[in-house]
């Protein structure tokens, strides 16, 4: 079992940044590949990024690729999100979650597939006015 655990949100203007954490408590934290998702109010789940165990590979949706950035420090079993420029559109809760990679499936042709993630946290809202 893995227990996730997010902070970070808050209000910002647009154009101004925020740093989302997730802390992971549970074994074998560096066995898994890290997401973060959000939901708008009215709108389904979207991918954000994602990390694999070791932090080699990252992944990024089209909509925040040269703003956020996704790292990871599997000394402090945590996982973060550095969200930079943000805008309006980036309102949302935003949620991590845990994927196993134990078993050496293909973790970058499916990062993005929230069905296949194992553990969530309970989000963090991020709200960024104009």
């Amino acid at each position: 079992q893995v227990q996730l655990v997010e902070s970070g949100g808050g209000l910002v203007q647009a154009g101004g940044s925020l740093r989302l954490s997730c802390a992971a408590s549970g074994r074998a934290f560096n066995m898994y590949g890290m997401g973060w998702f959000r939901q708008a109010p009215g709108k389904e789940r979207d991918s954000v990024a994602a990390i694999n165990w070791n932090g080699a590979n990252t992944y990024y949706a089209d909509s925040v690729k040269g703003r956020f950035t996704i790292s990871r420090d599997n000394a402090k079993n945590t996982v973060y999100l550095q969200m930079n420029s943000l805008k309006t559109e980036d309102t949302a809760v935003y949620y991590c979650a845990a994927r196993w990679q134990g078993d050496g499936s293909s973790y970058g042709t499916s990062w993005y597939d929230g069905f296949r993630y194992d553990f969530w946290g309970q989000g963090t809202q991020v709200a960024v006015s104009s």
